[in-house]
């Protein structure tokens, strides 16, 4: 089961990615956390940039309405959304 926690502000999403994937995708639930995979490197925030993107183009929300509050140089990430 993901680990969601709602709040006053919108809800908490722990996801797991993995970076230098061949393609951006949506991998599933892994260890409560949804495992994305995406083609950016893990540098310079690529990789958080591409996962950021891909959550906007599947939830059908603007990129400014997901934020990174945990695991910015980590796989393991928590995103307010």
């Amino acid at each position: 089961m993901l680990d969601i926690v709602t709040t006053n502000s919108g809800i908490i999403l722990s996801i797991r990615t993995q970076p230098g994937s061949s393609k951006n995708r949506i991998i599933g639930e892994y260890g409560g956390r949804l495992k994305l995979a995406v083609t950016a490197a893990p540098e310079k925030g690529r990789a958080n940039k591409a996962v950021i993107e891909l959550l906007a183009d599947t939830l059908h929300i603007s990129e400014s309405s997901i934020h990174i509050i945990s695991g910015e140089s980590s796989r393991d990430k928590r995103l307010m959304i």
